[in-house]
């Protein structure tokens, strides 16, 4: 079963997680400062991590930075949990590499579906890695290396923003809903979602640079991705 550990120091929001991921069958782990939670990362990797923003003694998002920084940790799922609602926060948080966030207050229906769609695609992910190269335009997606090219220099994306960029380039050429993207890439279905979309292409679009002009907007559909800008 897959381990998750709760960077959390608010110890009411910290037990409700921890309750409701371990009634999900889940084995967690909780800590309440980046201090211990860096120490137990030496010891045992885990499979996703649910990171406060606000915490005593380093902010999350530069947690997020150092997590990406490093080849043992680049790759684990990020869901930020955060009290702030405004959207520059938010496109903070996921520029910098985070693949999810949830806003406080939060149900624990909406986490348990956050954090069982992360693991899923996630692990889907690394259980069928596929091999060769798929080309939009500038843009080249090695799937063998699990890599991105720009006019042959290596794009970082986060895990998302990789699996968002290969379903577009999977049906380059065709308009895909915004319903059908979020089916596809995070696997729920909430009313109001679709920002978390919205923030995912413009910071994936951002990080392609001249490049992310090819990820079009289709008004009141979706998005699709070809050649031309």
């Amino acid at each position: 079963m897959a381990v998750i550990y709760i960077v959390e120091d608010d110890g009411n929001i910290c037990e409700i997680e921890t309750f409701s991921l371990k009634n999900s069958g889940y084995t967690v782990e909780s800590f309440s400062c980046a201090k211990d939670f860096y120490r137990q990362l030496e010891t045992a990797l885990p499979n996703l991590i649910l990171l406060d923003v606000m915490l005593p003694d380093e902010d999350g998002l530069s947690i997020v930075k150092r997590l990406r920084s490093r080849f043992d940790t680049k790759k684990i799922p990020i869901i930020l949990v955060t009290a702030k609602t405004s959207e520059l926060d938010k496109v903070k948080g996921l520029d910098i590499g985070a693949d999810d966030y949830i806003t406080k207050p939060f149900g624990v229906m909406e986490l348990i579906s956050r954090v069982k769609a992360m693991l899923r695609r996630s692990m889907d992910g690394t259980e069928r890695e596929e091999a060769g190269q798929m080309q939009v335009g500038e843009i080249v997606m090695d799937q063998g290396r699990h890599v991105v090219l720009v006019k042959g220099e290596i794009c970082e994306l986060t895990y998302k923003e990789y699996e968002l960029l290969k379903f577009l380039i999977s049906n380059a050429g065709m308009v895909l809903s915004r319903e059908r993207i979020m089916d596809r890439v995070w696997g729920i279905d909430f009313e109001g979602e679709s920002r978390t979309l919205d923030m995912h292409i413009k910071t994936l679009r951002q990080k392609l640079r001249e490049a992310g002009g090819c990820i079009k907007t289709v008004r009141n559909v979706g998005y699709i991705i070809e050649e031309g800008i």
